[in-house]
């Protein structure tokens, strides 16, 4: 369930910073790639504190966690790469 979770905070937040980025492209040119990189950066330091709590706190080990990380972080990252590449 956590994990269901963290994967629609992911792409909510990514697609929250994209819609934002729309509205201010049009004075602000760059803005899809300043929206981009700064939800790249905040969703990795995120998931990065996700697998923390799993292997310090919940006694998963890096192997079992990793996956997860990769899961999480990848998913939304490429689907906002796309949605800022085809259609922003």
């Amino acid at each position: 369930m956590r994990t269901t979770q963290f994967f629609t905070s992911g792409l909510l937040l990514m697609a929250s910073l994209l819609i934002i980025a729309k509205l201010f492209a049009e004075h602000f040119p760059s803005a899809p790639n300043w929206a981009l990189g700064l939800g790249v950066s905040l969703w990795l330091a995120i998931t990065v504190a996700n697998m923390w709590v799993g292997v310090a706190k919940a006694g998963y080990s890096v192997g079992e966690e990793l996956p997860i990380l990769l899961l999480l972080f990848g998913v939304p990252v490429v689907t906002a790469v796309l949605v800022r590449w085809r259609f922003l």
